[in-house]
């Protein structure tokens, strides 16, 4: 039941960033820049990197003691990190960063722009830095923070056609408590420390909702993203339908969908909640089940060849996934 109710939770916070968000469409109905292909994907993106003395670096030596490496996001790298006491040498971020502390309550200096300021760390002290901020950050005892590089290109959609990539730019914050953010980053790490049970398409559905959110709240230009109304055309919800029943075992992601429906990954997720009744991510994890269902009905068939056939990759996420949506477990569903 907690774990039922949490999971709703995460998936408000997701479509209320969702379903604020504009279109890229060159339907006449929606116009906008159209691009069809699902084929050409975005490469996964890169740890988080600073620059120091002209080059790239990791941003901290330590390994993350999570990373959204492993979970394939695009557009956005999130990774936690355990951090003693230390000094963070002067750097430059070449791409929009947070910072979020998850734990301790401590001291740090800032020196950016030629001037020196202390601050005090609580948990959900937050840091938004736009492209180019160039700092230095001592940390006057242990933390446990969880930080975030955001390709532009993730802002730009969320602007809707309103802001082109050199537009987009975010007002500085260095100690900022905002829970609403917090929640978005706290949801992005659990689905992290759960191993991602519904793929890609949450994690990538949680960071256009904070994409959203960081332009209509710290944007440092005003941007107000369209609002649809009515469902997804029918052509388009078809073609969308059959590529994920086509695609059910691949980890499928919602660049991916939004490109096969010709549309911008917020408006095409704001439809297809519309038009099908659940996010993407809901609609994708609900047909693994009944899929799943199938084959286990098949007496020739295993639990875990059963939950491999639908598209999970892992038979511990196959059986908290089944059990929550089914309220049994595989191998009690097969018994009747």
């Amino acid at each position: 039941m907690i774990r039922s109710g949490l999971m709703e939770g995460l998936d408000r916070v997701a479509e209320a960033g969702l379903a604020t968000a504009g279109t890229y469409s060159r339907d006449p109905a929606v116009g906008g820049a159209f691009c069809a292909s699902a084929a050409a994907e975005r490469p996964l993106r890169p740890p988080i990197q600073l620059l120091r003395h002209g080059r790239r670096t990791r941003f901290l030596d330590a390994p993350p003691k999570l990373s959204s490496s492993a979970a394939r996001w695009r557009r956005i790298a999130v990774e936690e990190y355990a951090v003693p006491a230390c000094l963070i040498e002067r750097h430059e971020h070449p791409e929009i960063f947070l910072q979020i502390v998850l734990t301790g309550s401590v001291k740090y200096e800032v020196a950016t722009r030629g001037r020196s300021k202390r601050y005090d760390a609580i948990p959900g002290t937050t840091f938004i830095l736009p492209r180019g901020t160039v700092d230095e950050v001592r940390w006057e005892g242990p933390t446990r923070r969880l930080a975030v590089a955001i390709d532009p290109d993730l802002l730009v959609g969320a602007a809707g056609k309103t802001m082109s990539r050199d537009d987009i730019e975010l007002v500085e914050h260095w100690a900022l408590v905002d829970p609403h953010l917090a929640a978005i980053l706290q949801a992005m790490r659990l689905d992290l420390a759960d191993g991602s049970p519904a793929g890609r398409l949450y994690g990538e559905s949680l960071a256009t909702a904070l994409g959203v959110y960081l332009v209509r709240r710290y944007g440092a230009r005003s941007a107000v993203p369209r609002s649809h109304k009515g469902g997804m055309p029918e052509r388009r919800l078809r073609r969308v339908l059959d590529y994920i029943g086509e695609n059910l075992t691949k980890d499928l992601g919602i660049n991916q969908l939004a490109r096969v429906a010709g549309m911008s990954p917020h408006y095409f997720s704001e439809l297809f909640r519309k038009s099908v009744g659940r996010p993407p991510h809901q609609y994708v994890l609900w047909q693994r089940i009944e899929r799943a269902k199938v084959s286990l009905r098949n007496p020739n068939r295993s639990v875990l060849e059963a939950g491999l056939s639908a598209g999970f990759e892992n038979p511990s996420h196959f059986a908290r996934a089944f059990r929550r949506l089914v309220g049994a477990t595989p191998r009690q569903f097969r018994a009747g």
